[in-house]
């Protein structure tokens, strides 16, 4: 029997095809609250990070270069994960494995009394996010192509925001209560991240094929046919434009930092302000995710429109503007983590998913980086210019956007005709 080499790299060409035993929203909001748990145990961590390396004995340039290696591993290994999980089609292997990673690494960082421990702990918290992100994305594509991909990732997202406030809230409660002691202030994440696990595990019995999910799967992968091996213009054309955006977007470190600085608003209300921030994230994705199903990409002007006007008002002296500027930077990021994330899905190949999520997901945090660095840098220079060269930014992304839009309707053409 001749078999060509593609074939080696798409099992699930030969493999018995197992419909999904669980319905497609069923699935989104289950991986919802994974994603909701997963958040409570790494984002709880990642609330003390820096005080648990002060306490082994790290100095400021040593918080500085683990944390920023975490987050460049976080990053820049998707660009590895991501070509790996399409090219073994083992996405379920791929999210465990990288849930595990994280869910292991949190409760023993607490314990840990060595500075190098410490930091190899953080830096493998971060290294499990690289490994699962792009299988995930992947699975939560194929599960959204049948019930609109905008509403699927919105809603998602608005589960998973929940998991970024009630980690660092548990963490902080559970250092009330034991005087400051990090090791049960962590293994306490043991719990939902047990429950992370066995989600996955109950998740993977009812959709173990997770592609079977998205119809346009459906049709085989004929021999010696030639192999997707590229991302199409398309793709690039959009992550230029979601680089763009997010080179001029502020983080909310900043906004705080402003608000503390200046007396805008009293230090106790900033986490407060910070979970009002997450509920807008929340619920700006659902409404976002409902317009893309309706309208297409180019609902995404209002991320470049919203990003535009966010230092404006975050970064005034007068509370009220401060306040809506805050709630309006949620706004951008519910846009950000759920529309974004569904446009990917729709412009790129089943078969090229991860890759395409990996490459995506790394583009997106170095551009997100670089905007944090350079709206800081252009704080401390001027905030008029701050606020300048964030407009000039959006007004090319919004240009960027146009090009993108029209490059994604002859995408679509060209599918449809060749589905005839």
């Amino acid at each position: 029997m001749n078999v060509s080499p593609g074939d080696h790299a798409r099992p699930e060409v030969d493999a018995p095809r197992r419909r999904p035993l669980i319905s497609p929203w069923r699935f989104i909001v289950t991986f919802g609250v994974v994603s909701l748990l997963a958040d409570v145990v790494y984002e709880g961590a990642r609330a003390v990070t820096g005080p648990i390396l002060a306490a082994v004995g790290a100095s400021a340039v040593v918080v500085g270069v683990v944390t920023g290696i975490g987050e460049s591993a976080a990053l820049l290994l998707r660009f590895v994960s991501g070509p790996l999980t399409d090219r073994t089609r083992r996405f379920w292997a791929w999210a465990i494995t990288g849930y595990a990673i994280t869910i292991i690494s949190v409760p023993l960082l607490g314990y840990a009394s060595v500075l190098w421990v410490a930091a190899a702990l953080i830096i493998a918290e971060r290294v499990g996010k690289a490994v699962r992100s792009p299988a995930k994305d992947a699975m939560l594509s194929f599960a959204t192509s049948r019930i609109g991909r905008g509403r699927g990732f919105a809603v998602h997202e608005a589960i998973d925001q929940f998991g970024a406030v009630l980690g660092p809230l548990a963490v902080a409660g559970m250092l009330a209560l034991t005087g400051g002691d990090y090791g049960p202030s962590l293994a306490v994440l043991a719990i939902p991240g047990i429950a992370v696990i066995v989600l996955l595990l109950w998740l993977r019995a009812r959709a173990p094929q997770p592609a079977q999910f998205e119809e346009a799967h459906h049709v085989e992968v004929a021999r010696g046919q030639t192999p997707v091996t590229r991302l199409p213009a398309v793709f690039w054309a959009y992550a230029i434009f979601v680089a763009v955006t997010l080179a001029g977007f502020a983080t909310f470190g900043l906004v705080s930092f402003h608000a503390v600085q200046w007396g805008v608003v009293a230090t106790p209300w900033i986490p407060v302000l910070y979970a009002a921030v997450m509920v807008v994230d929340a619920l700006v994705a659902l409404g976002v995710g409902w317009l893309y199903d309706r309208v297409g990409a180019g609902v995404l002007v209002l991320l470049p429109v919203i990003a535009a006007i966010v230092p404006a008002l975050a970064f005034s002296y007068e509370t009220a503007a401060f306040i809506v500027g805050a709630l309006l930077w949620g706004a951008a990021l519910g846009v950000q983590e759920s529309t974004m994330r569904a446009v990917v899905a729709d412009v790129v190949d089943s078969r090229r998913r991860g890759t395409a999520y990996g490459v995506f997901g790394a583009i997106a945090g170095v551009a997100a980086a670089i905007g944090g660095a350079l709206a800081g840098w252009l704080y401390d220079i001027s905030i008029p210019w701050l606020v300048a060269i964030t407009i000039l930014l959006q007004m090319l992304a919004v240009a960027i956007l146009a090009v993108a839009v029209v490059l994604m309707r002859t995408h679509r053409r060209t599918e449809a005709g060749a589905r005839r």
